[in-house]
C-alpha cells in the first residue's frame, strides 16, 4: 500500500503544472455546461415517502379531485379595502384567459369569490411530469413563473393585488432563496476556513492552498450531481446545503493532514518536492481510508426507505470521491510548485521537532491513562444520559415562502380572505360507498363529526365550501338541476342581461349578495332570485365551490381543516397525527366510508419522521460492519475497529444528548428536528473515524520504533494540533450551516443541525481522539495489533529504536516549559542489539541549537544518568567503540525520564592490505567498495599497518577495488550483515619489470 501511495506523490510532483491545468479545466468545464444544483433540488419532503406511507395512501384516495400528474395553484385576487367591482370582474376574467394560456396549464378554475366580498380565488390546474428528479422542480419553476408573467400581461388594476399563492409557489420561491442561501453558506464558510487556517498555519499562502482545491470540487460537485438529477436522482434542498458544508470541512480536513505532514519532513531535512512526495507516501492511506469511511457511510444510506436518506447519499459520496482525487494530486501539485513559500513569512528551519501543548498533554494521558479515561466516560456518560429525552421536531419542507416574496404576499392574502383552513390546510377524505348527492346526510354527518372533535378548530367541506353554507337537501337539488360542479362556468348561465352587459351585470348581483351576506343579510341574499326564479347567485357559487370537496363521480370526498394543535408545519401538529388518525377512522366508520385518510404537512412529516426512524434501525448497523471492515484493513487489527467504534457510538450519543440538554430542556423547544439524529450519527460515525485513522496509523507508524507508551505520545505531539485544527475548521463550516442557514424558511430546523454537528466534533475532537481513544491504546497495549505482527514487536519493554535519526521518547506528567530548572533528570540503560548492557557508552546531551549540556558514561551494568538544565527538548547521544551512534530526542518536564539507549553493532568492512609475498602491510592503499550498478558508496585508505575501515553500509552485496603503488589491482565480492563488522585480508601481488621498464611517474 505504501509503494502505491509513493507512487501518487512522485506522479503529483512530476507532473504538476499539467495536474493543476487539468483540475482547473474541469472545472471550469463542468459549472459552464451542466446545470446548478439550486436548479434541481426539492424542498417538499413528504416527495422522498415511500409508497407504503400512510399520508402517501391518503394522497392517492384523493386522487379523483387532484388527478395525479397535475398540481393546483391558487391565484388569489384581492382588493385592500373596499369591494371587488364589476371591472374588478373583468379584469379576473381577463386574468383567467391569460393564465389558461400558458403551456402545461389545463384549465383555470374559480372556485368563488371570498364571504367579504375583497376577495377572488382562482384555480390554475396544470400538468407536471412523474413525481421526482430534477424534471419536476424545473417544471414547477417554468410554470410559475410563466403564470407570474401572465399575471403582468393581463394588465390588472393598480388597486388591485394579485399573487400567487400554495406550495408549489412558496417551493419556488424558497428553491430560489436556497440557491442564494447555498452561495452565502459557501462563502462565509470559506472566509471562516481561511481565517482558521491563518491562525494555524501563521502563514499567507498555505490556507489558500489547503483550501482551494475543495473550494474547486465544490464548485464541479455541484454541476456533476444536478446532471445525475435529471436522469432521476432526486435531490433535496438539505443535500444541497450538505454538500457544500461537507466537501467544504472535509476537504480542509484532508488538506490539513497532507499540509501538515509536508511542513514536517521540511522540518527533517528534505528538499521541499521529495518532502511532498513522502508526505503523500506516508499519509496518502490515511486520508484514502478516511474518505472512504465517509464514502462507506454515505452509501450505506442507499439502504433506506426514506427518499431524502436514500438520494442524500450519492450527492455526498460524490462530493468526497472528488475531494479524495483532488487530495492525492491537485493539492501535491501545488505544494510542489510553491514550495517553502507556501509557509511564507513562517521559517521551516530543519531541525528537532519541539514539544507543544499535545505533547505535554500526551504525557499526562500515557502516565495516568485509567484515571483520564474514567473522567471522561463520566463526562460523556451523563451528557449521553439526556439523550433519553429525544424528541422529534419538524422539517417538512416549510409552507412559509420566503419573507417578502410573491408566495408569501399569497398566502398572507389567503389567510386574510378565505376560510383558516386554505392557508395550509389538513385534508380529511373519505370514499364513500355511493354517490354524496344520493346520501347528502353523510355530509352533514362527517363534518359535525370532525368539528366537535378536539383535534379539530375549523373544518370546510361540502356543505360550507367559500364560508357560504347548503343544507344537504340543497346540495342535492343543486346537483340534479346542475349537473357536476366541476362543468359550471364563473358566471351563472340562467342571468340574462343586457347584450354587451352581461359581465357587469352579474358583477352588481355579486357585489350586493356580497354587501348583504357581510351585513348578516345571509337569508336575503339566497331570496335574492335568478332569472329562472330557482337559485340565489349565491347558492350557485357555493355549489360550483364544491368542486374542490366533491369529485365528479361524488364517491370522494374531503374536509379542509386547521389543526388545534397549531399550523400543520409545527411539531405539535405532527405529534397530533395519531390522534387525528384515529379520530378520522372512527368518523369514517360512522358514515360507512370503505376508505380513509389524512393529507397535509403534517401527517405527512409524521411519516417522514417515523419512517427515518426505522430507517436508522437498517442503515446504522450496515454503516458500522462497513466502516468497521475498513478500519481492520487500515489498521491490520480486529481489536482496534472495536473501540473506535464504541468511542464513536460514545461521542454520538453525548452530542445528541447536549443538543437536547440546549435546545429541549433550556432552550424549551418543541422537539428536535427529526433528521438530526440520523445525521449526527452518520458524520460522527464517518468523520470521526477520519480523526480516528489519522492518529491511530501515526501510533501504529511509530510503534514500529518505539515501546507503545512513547508511541502514544509521539503521535499525539505531532498529529493532536492536526485533528484539533481540522475539527475547529468542520465544526465552523456546520456553526456557519447554523447561523446562515437560521435565516432561511427552516430556520429553526438548520439551527438545530448545524449546532449539533458542530458541538459533535468539538467533543469528537479535543476530548475523544485525542484523549480517550491514546488512553484505550496504552491500556491495551499490545492487544491494539493483534493479530498482525506489530503485537510481537511490543512485547518486550525496553525501549527500541533503529535509526539514529530523530526517534522520540517524551514522558513527564508536569505542564514543562522553557524555565523549568529542577527536573528529574534522564536516566536509563545502554544496551545492544540482543539487550545486553554495553559499558563505558558516551552519553551526550545537547539542545535544538547543538549547545552541550551534559556528558557521562555507562556502568558495568550499561546503566547512566544525565541532568537537564530545565524543562524542554533535548538530544540524547549514545556512542561506543565498534558501534552506531544514537541520536535520540528526549521531551524533559519535571518528572524523571526512563529512556534506554540501544546501540547496533556496526555495520561494515574491515580488514588489512598486505603484500602477497611477504605479509607486510601496504600503507596508503586504496580500498573502494561500489554497489551492484557500480556506484562508489564507501572509501578508505590503509593506515601505516595496511589496516582499512568501511562503515555504515547497508546491508548487501558489494565489490571491493583495492589499488596500492607497484602491485597489481586486486577486486572480490563481500556481503554486508546487518549488526556485524566483517573482517577481511586482502593480498596484493607485487608487479615485476625488467630494467628500465619501470613505469615513469606522470
Amino acid at each position: 500500500m505504501h509503494s502505491v501511495f509513493a507512487a501518487i506523490g512522485r506522479f503529483s510532483v512530476r507532473f504538476r503544472w499539467p495536474v493543476v491545468v487539468l483540475w482547473i479545466a474541469a472545472t471550469i468545464a463542468a459549472a459552464h455546461f451542466l446545470p446548478s444544483l439550486s436548479s434541481v433540488t426539492q424542498n417538499n419532503n413528504t416527495n422522498f415517502l415511500p409508497a407504503s406511507a400512510p399520508s402517501q395512501h391518503a394522497a392517492s384516495l384523493a386522487t379523483p379531485l387532484e388527478p395525479s400528474g397535475t398540481v393546483n395553484i391558487p391565484v388569489v385576487v384581492a382588493r385592500s379595502s373596499g369591494q371587488l367591482s364589476s371591472a374588478d370582474t373583468d379584469a379576473i376574467n381577463r386574468l383567467q384567459k391569460e393564465l389558461a394560456a400558458e403551456p402545461t396549464v389545463s384549465k383555470v378554475k374559480d372556485v368563488g369569490r371570498a364571504q367579504d366580498g375583497q376577495a377572488e380565488q382562482l384555480q390554475v390546474v396544470a400538468g407536471q411530469p412523474a413525481k421526482g428528479g430534477s424534471n419536476q422542480q424545473q417544471a414547477d419553476e417554468t410554470l410559475v413563473d410563466n403564470l407570474r408573467s401572465a399575471v403582468s400581461k393581463a394588465s390588472m388594476p393598480g388597486d388591485l393585488q394579485t399573487h400567487l399563492a400554495g406550495q408549489i409557489a412558496a417551493n419556488v420561491d424558497n428553491s430560489k432563496q436556497g440557491g442564494k442561501t447555498g452561495n452565502q453558506m459557501q462563502m462565509v464558510s470559506m472566509l471562516l476556513i481561511v481565517v482558521l487556517l491563518l491562525l494555524v498555519f501563521r502563514a499567507l499562502l498555505a490556507p489558500l492552498v489547503t483550501l482551494l482545491p475543495a473550494v474547486l470540487v465544490v464548485t464541479m460537485a455541484g454541476p456533476l450531481v444536478a446532471e445525475a438529477a435529471k436522469h432521476g436522482l432526486n435531490v433535496s434542498s438539505l443535500a444541497q446545503e450538505m454538500l457544500i458544508i461537507l466537501v467544504l470541512g472535509a476537504g480542509t480536513d484532508y488538506g490539513l493532514f497532507l499540509v501538515f505532514r509536508v511542513r514536517e519532513e521540511l522540518r527533517a531535512g528534505l528538499p521541499p518536492k521529495e518532502a511532498v512526495a513522502k508526505a503523500v507516501a506516508r499519509v496518502g492511506e490515511s486520508i484514502t481510508f478516511s474518505a472512504g469511511t465517509v464514502i462507506a457511510a454515505l452509501l450505506s444510506l442507499l439502504a433506506a426507505s426514506f427518499g431524502i436518506y436514500s438520494n442524500l447519499g450519492y450527492p455526498l459520496a460524490i462530493g468526497i470521491g472528488l475531494m479524495l482525487l483532488a487530495g492525492l494530486t491537485l493539492l501535491p501539485a501545488l505544494l510542489a510548485i510553491l514550495g517553502r513559500a507556501v509557509f511564507w513569512p513562517s521559517k521551516i528551519r530543519p531541525g528537532v521537532q519541539k514539544v507543544g501543548l499535545w505533547g505535554r498533554i500526551s504525557g499526562a494521558v500515557v502516565q495516568r491513562p485509567v484515571a483520564t479515561l474514567t473522567a471522561g466516560l463520566l463526562l460523556f456518560g451523563g451528557l449521553a444520559y439526556f439523550a433519553t429525552g429525544y424528541s422529534s421536531g419538524g422539517f417538512g419542507g416549510s409552507t412559509s415562502a420566503p419573507s417578502g416574496s410573491d408566495a408569501a404576499a399569497g398566502q398572507t392574502l389567503l389567510a386574510q380572505h378565505f376560510p383558516r383552513t386554505a392557508a395550509n390546510p389538513t385534508q380529511v377524505v373519505f370514499q364513500l360507498p355511493k354517490a354524496a348527492w344520493d346520501d347528502p346526510g353523510v355530509l352533514a354527518t362527517a363534518q359535525q363529526k370532525l368539528q366537535s372533535a378536539s383535534e379539530f378548530k375549523d373544518v370546510t367541506g361540502p356543505l360550507d365550501p367559500n364560508g357560504l353554507a347548503l343544507t344537504p337537501s340543497q346540495y342535492t337539488e343543486l346537483h340534479t338541476a346542475l349537473g357536476p360542479a366541476q362543468d359550471l362556468p364563473p358566471a351563472p348561465p340562467g342571468l340574462t342581461a343586457p347584450k354587451g352587459a352581461g359581465a357587469a351585470t352579474v358583477g352588481k348581483e355579486r357585489t350586493a349578495l356580497a354587501k348583504a351576506a357581510a351585513a348578516g343579510q345571509g337569508a336575503t341574499a339566497r331570496r335574492a332570485p335568478l332569472v329562472d326564479g330557482r337559485f340565489t347567485v349565491s347558492e350557485y357559487e357555493a355549489y360550483r365551490a364544491t368542486a374542490s370537496y366533491v369529485s365528479a363521480d361524488g364517491r370522494t370526498v374531503q374536509y379542509s381543516t386547521a389543526l388545534t394543535a397549531g399550523d400543520a408545519s409545527s411539531t405539535a401538529a405532527m405529534n397530533a397525527v395519531p390522534s387525528i388518525r384515529a379520530q378520522v377512522a372512527d368518523v369514517a366508520k360512522t358514515i360507512g366510508a370503505t376508505d380513509n385518510g389524512v393529507v397535509g404537512q403534517a401527517p405527512g412529516l409524521y411519516d417522514v419522521s417515523n419512517t427515518s426512524n426505522n430507517d436508522m434501525k437498517s442503515v446504522i448497523p450496515i454503516a458500522i460492519a462497513v466502516i468497521g471492515v475498513l478500519l481492520a484493513l487500515v489498521m491490520r487489527s480486529l481489536v482496534a475497529p472495536l473501540y473506535l467504534i464504541v468511542s464513536v457510538g460514545l461521542s454520538y450519543l453525548a452530542a445528541l444528548g447536549l443538543s437536547v440538554l440546549l435546545f429541549i430542556k433550556l432552550g424549551h423547544s418543541g422537539g428536535l428536528v427529526f433528521i438530526l439524529p440520523f445525521l449526527m450519527f452518520i458524520f460522527l460515525l464517518a468523520l470521526g473515524e477520519d480523526y480516528n485513522i489519522l492518529v491511530m496509523t501515526r501510533i501504529r507508524e511509530e510503534a514500529h520504533d518505539l515501546p507503545l507508551r512513547e508511541a502514544v505520545k509521539r503521535a499525539l505531539n505531532a498529529t493532536g494540533t492536526t485533528v484539533t485544527s481540522a475539527g475547529l475548521v468542520l465544526a465552523g463550516t456546520f456553526a456557519v450551516f447554523a447561523i446562515v442557514g437560521g435565516s432561511s424558511p427552516n430556520g429553526s430546523q438548520m439551527r438545530d443541525i448545524g449546532a449539533g454537528l458542530a458541538l459533535g466534533i468539538l467533543m469528537d475532537t479535543f476530548l475523544v481522539r485525542t484523549l480517550l481513544v491514546p488512553s484505550t491504546v496504552v491500556l491495551l497495549g499490545r492487544w491494539n495489533w493483534w493479530p498482525s505482527t506489530l503485537r510481537h514487536q511490543n512485547d518486550f519493554s525496553a525501549s527500541r529504536t533503529t535509526s539514529p535519526e530523530a526517534v522520540t521518547a517524551m514522558a513527564g506528567t508536569g505542564t514543562g516549559g522553557d524555565t523549568g530548572s529542577d527536573t528529574g533528570g534522564i536516566r536509563g540503560r545502554v544496551l545492544d542489539g540482543a539487550g545486553s548492557p554495553v559499558a563505558s557508552a558516551a552519553v551526550t546531551l545537547i539542545d535544538a541549537q547543538g549547545r552541550q549540556h551534559g556528558r557521562t558514561a555507562s556502568d558495568g551494568d550499561g546503566r547512566y544518568r544525565i541532568d537537564a538544565p530545565g524543562a524542554g527538548m533535548y538530544v540524547l547521544i549514545g556512542s561506543a567503540a565498534s558501534r552506531r551512534p544514537q541520536a535520540t530526542e528526549v521531551s524533559v518536564d519535571h518528572a524523571p525520564v526512563e529512556l534506554d539507549l540501544v546501540l547496533s553493532g556496526a555495520t561494515g568492512l574491515t580488514g588489512s592490505v598486505r603484500e602477497a609475498d611477504d605479509g607486510g602491510p601496504l600503507p596508503g592503499a586504496l580500498v573502494v567498495a561500489t554497489n551492484e550498478h557500480g556506484e562508489v558508496v564507501a572509501s578508505s585508505t590503509a593506515d601505516g599497518e595496511g589496516e582499512f575501515e568501511l562503515v555504515e553500509l547497508l546491508p548487501g552485496v558489494y565489490t571491493l577495488a583495492v589499488s596500492a603503488a607497484r602491485h597489481r589491482p586486486a577486486a572480490l565480492p563481500v556481503e554486508v550483515v546487518q549488526d556485524a563488522a566483517d573482517r577481511h585480508e586482502i593480498l596484493l601481488e607485487r608487479l615485476h619489470f625488467a630494467v628500465g621498464q619501470e613505469p615513469r611517474s606522470r
